[in-house]
């Protein structure tokens, strides 16, 4: 059995909705997945506790909890378990990570949501884990262009040399929309451009759970500023939004 954390160290970043996505999804293509919610928030539980499967698909459980819960998942032959993991405390989120495979770090591009970020990644290296930074609610590309804001932000990325996911989940309102209803976006349209970006970064995450491929490190398009360190990083942050 593979253990995923979904984590954010700020609220607002889409860490539910990554998590419940990335389930579904799993669950969509034939692996045997279910989540855990271990935030006290209980948004997983609120969105999909009005499906009929619910009592398969997920547990409502506590940082001190993870451990005998990953042993019980396993032995009832669960191949994915995804924890939804509580913003804080700080000791609560490192119960999650112990746990886990690799651990997602949820954040849109703004500074306030990548030195969370960047956070969160410091709490994974320091407990010996693999992790990976996903941008959540970046703007749409516009005819094959990046907007100003998420080239800024993978740039940033870039310079901290912070592994980072090569597929970036955009603002749509089908996530709502999916979640008003207790589905995935695959669910409600799995032809959609939410539908396949979930769908491609699941694949990702699923195939480096399993040693089949290695996170880049940075944005998936080259750089002319490669040499500017950590001072880049710190420049990089200070020209995206705050909010």
């Amino acid at each position: 059995m593979k253990t995923l954390a979904v984590m954010s160290r700020k609220g607002g970043a889409g860490k539910t909705t990554v998590a419940v996505n990335l389930t579904l999804a799993a669950r969509a293509m034939g692996v045997k997945a279910v989540l855990a919610d271990a935030d006290p928030m209980r948004s997983a539980c609120e969105v999909l506790k009005g499906r009929e499967e619910a009592a398969s698909v997920l547990f409502e459980t506590s940082a001190a909890k993870l451990f005998p819960l990953t042993q019980a998942c396993a032995r009832a032959g669960v191949e994915l378990l995804i924890i939804d993991t509580p913003a804080a405390p700080e000791a609560d989120v490192a119960e999650a990570v112990k746990v886990a495979d690799l651990c997602l770090a949820v954040a849109r591009p703004t500074y306030l949501d990548l030195a969370a970020a960047v956070l969160s990644v410091a709490v994974i290296q320091r407990l010996g884990r693999e992790g990976l930074i996903v941008l959540n609610q970046c703007a749409p590309a516009r005819n094959g262009a990046e907007p100003p804001g998420v080239l800024k932000a993978f740039e940033a990325l870039r310079f901290a040399s912070l592994p980072v996911a090569p597929v970036a989940l955009r603002s749509r309102v089908v996530y709502q929309t999916a979640f008003a209803q207790a589905r995935s976006v695959l669910e409600i349209d799995a032809d959609g451009a939410a539908a396949n970006e979930v769908r491609e970064l699941f694949g990702h995450v699923w195939r480096q759970l399993k040693g089949e491929a290695r996170p880049p490190i940075g944005p998936p398009f080259p750089s002319a500023n490669d040499d500017l360190g950590e001072d880049g990083a710190r420049r990089s942050l200070n020209l995206l939004p705050t909010a």
